[in-house]
C-alpha cells in the first residue's frame, strides 16, 4: 500500500512481503531478493542457478500454470550482458515450436525508472539441457580441436578483426578423420557429423539437407517439422545500442505480455 507521501509501504504476507499496494510480492530465496507480481503464488522455490542469477518455480494463479521464473540481476550493468538478455528474449519470442521452450511472461517492473533486474517466466520443464549432458568426466586433449585449424578461407564470416587475429595465432592442429576417432560409428553417422561440424557456418549442411540425410530418414516427418514463416531480424545486433537503449527495448517487450496493465 502507499502512505500519505505516495511511497510504497511493505506488508507482510505468507512467504513474502507485499509491495506497491499489493501488486508485487518480495520473497527471500537463498538470500536473493525475488520480486514478482502477486499473481505468481507460492511456493516460490529455487530450481536452478547460474552466472545470470537464480531460477525459481511458481504458479500463475490466473492461468493455473506452473512456470520457471529467471531473475537476471543488474541486467544493464554492461552492454554485452544486456544485449545477451535482449537476444534471448527476442529469439524465444520469435520461435513457436513444441520443442523450443516458451516465454510465458516478461515481468514488467513496477517502476520503469528503477528498472535494473529482468524477470522472465518460462514454461516449467522437468529438466534442462545442462542436467541431461552433465558428466563428471574431466575434459582432456583427447576430447578436442577434431576439425583441425581453419583455413584462411574459413575465416571470412568472422567480422571482428581481433577475432580473426586470435584464431590465426592459435597453434596449427591437423584435422583428424572422424572415422578414426569413432571407428564403431556407422558411415552415414560419420558423414552427417562431418557435414554439420564445419567451422564456417556458410559451409555447413543446411537444416533441410540434414533432415533429409539418410541417417535421419527414420525420424524425418515433414508434417511435424514446420518452417518459420518469417526470418528473425537481427537489427539490434548491428546497431550501437547503449545500456539504456537495451533497457528500453526490453521494457517494450514486457509490454507485449501485459498491454492492459
Amino acid at each position: 500500500m502507499e502512505n500519505e507521501s505516495g511511497a510504497s509501504t511493505a506488508i507482510e504476507v505468507k512467504g513474502g512481503v507485499q509491495t506497491y499496494g499489493g501488486r508485487y510480492v518480495q520473497y527471500n530465496v537463498l538470500g536473493n531478493l525475488f520480486e514478482v507480481p502477486s499473481k505468481y503464488v507460492p511456493p516460490i522455490q529455487p530450481v536452478g542457478r547460474g552466472a545470470y542469477g537464480i531460477v525459481c518455480c511458481a504458479t500463475n494463479s490466473e492461468t493455473k500454470e506452473e512456470v520457471a521464473i529467471k531473475r537476471i540481476a543488474n541486467a544493464f550493468d554492461n552492454r554485452i550482458d544486456a544485449k545477451r538478455t535482449l537476444r534471448e528474449i527476442k529469439l524465444l519470442c520469435h520461435m513457436d515450436h513444441e520443442n523450443v521452450i516458451k516465454i510465458k511472461d516478461i515481468i514488467r517492473p513496477p517502476e520503469k525508472d528503477e528498472f535494473n533486474d529482468v524477470y522472465i517466466a518460462y514454461e516449467l520443464m522437468d529438466t534442462d539441457l545442462h542436467q541431461i549432458i552433465r558428466s563428471s568426466q574431466e575434459l582432456t586433449d583427447d576430447h578436442c580441436q577434431l576439425l583441425g585449424s581453419p583455413e584462411e578461407s574459413d575465416l571470412g564470416f568472422l567480422r571482428s578483426e581481433n577475432a580473426r587475429k586470435y584464431v590465426k595465432q592459435l597453434p596449427c592442429v591437423p584435422k583428424k578423420p572422424f572415422s578414426h576417432k569413432f571407428p564403431d560409428a556407422s558411415p552415414i553417422a560419420i558423414d552427417l557429423a562431418e557435414r554439420m561440424l564445419v567451422f564456417d557456418p556458410s559451409k555447413r549442411i543446411t537444416v533441410e539437407e540434414a533432415l533429409n540425410h539418410p541417417f535421419l530418414s527414420g525420424l524425418h516427418e515433414i508434417n511435424e517439422e514446420p518452417t518459420c514463416p518469417s526470418p528473425f531480424i537481427f537489427d539490434f545486433e548491428q546497431s550501437s545500442l547503449s545500456e539504456e537503449d537495451i533497457k528500453e527495448l526490453i521494457w517494450r517487450e514486457s509490454l507485449n505480455f501485459s498491454p492492459d496493465e
